[in-house]
């Protein structure tokens, strides 16, 4: 069949629209008909799936979030749901899918593969970058970008005040968005749940630094650690002697303009991603590594709890 459809499941990312506009533009150059499945697993069920056209992705490159929306389908976990789900995508004939997600994501389409033979490629589409045999996912580098701008400006009203300011990023248990944004905005304190931590041990060193002449310090955290960002920021109060406040990211680093190295990157993986199913790969997640692009299995990539690479840890001892 010349069909191929493209979902998104779970939490969106910048970097999802030019990924779908990549996918109708590359469908139609390998003489595939491209089609939308609207809200994720949820769009699979309820029949929310359309034919796709150049119209429909004009202008969206430079979108946050994603067109075809997105969600969490507990439905899809159900074997009747999954098989509402292949009726409807027989139905017009598809028979391939591209699914940009994460582990939830992929561990849901490999039950549907080994029941029904619908063949997918997945890519990876987070923005805690903490998916297994992958050292990028699609979104990572616009969070990034959108922590850095927030932490800038934060710094300007950290020095005018002489304050602490205690920023927590996105990340679940794990610290890359806090660790990299703490190392590349020149932050004083980074704490991850990877590491731990003992808080005393830097009030000696923090409070020799304001006797010196420091007028402020940004202190990044990830959500994921054994402390609130409250917490944090009382210490510093109380232990260091420095006035502090708490910003809490949020949401707003899911989001924003697509940075240009996320519109490549989601160019490169939907390339792939179709290649693959062109080709030999019926099940597969796409992933970035150090030899480049490579296929892996479901399993390969499920089936072991990311770990944050050894040698950013090494970055840690900075603080």
């Amino acid at each position: 069949m010349k069909n191929i459809a493209i979902l998104c499941s779970g939490g969106d990312v910048s970097g999802m629209n030019p990924a779908i506009k990549q996918f109708v533009d590359y469908a139609y150059k390998n003489a595939l008909t491209p089609y939308f499945v609207y809200d994720g697993f949820e769009g699979l069920i309820d029949n929310k799936i359309t034919k796709a056209t150049h119209k429909e992705v004009a202008g969206i490159i430079n979108r946050g979030g994603t067109i075809l929306g997105s969600s969490r389908s507990k439905r899809f976990m159900d074997k009747s749901y999954r098989e509402v789900a292949k009726k409807n995508l027989d139905a017009l004939g598809i028979d391939k899918l591209v699914i940009l997600g994460g582990d939830g994501s992929f561990k849901g389409m490999d039950v549907f593969y080994k029941e029904h033979g619908i063949k997918f490629c997945a890519i990876p589409s987070t923005i805690d970058n903490d998916i297994n045999g992958t050292q990028y996912c699609l979104g990572v580098d616009t969070a990034l970008n959108v922590i850095k701008d927030s932490v800038d400006n934060i710094r300007d009203t950290a020095s005018s005040f002489s304050r602490a300011f205690v920023i927590e990023t996105m990340g679940r248990d794990c610290g890359y968005l806090a660790l990299i944004s703490a190392l590349t905005c020149g932050a004083e304190l980074c704490l991850i749940p990877e590491v731990d931590y003992d808080l005393s041990s830097y009030e000696e060193s923090f409070g020799a630094q304001i006797k010196s002449g420091r007028r402020y310090f940004i202190v990044i955290v990830s959500e994921g650690i054994k402390n609130s960002a409250q917490e944090i920021s009382q210490w510093l109060e109380q232990k260091v002697g420095i006035e502090s406040r708490v910003t809490v990211l949020g949401h707003t680093q899911r989001g924003g303009n697509p940075t240009t190295y996320d519109r490549l990157m989601a160019y490169k993986f939907v390339n792939y991603a179709i290649d693959g199913l062109l080709g030999a790969k019926e099940s597969s997640v796409i992933c970035y590594t150090k030899k480049g692009f490579e296929y892996k299995s479901i399993d390969e990539v499920t089936g072991t709890k990311y770990k944050l690479d050894a040698e950013l840890i090494k970055y840690l001892d900075k603080f």
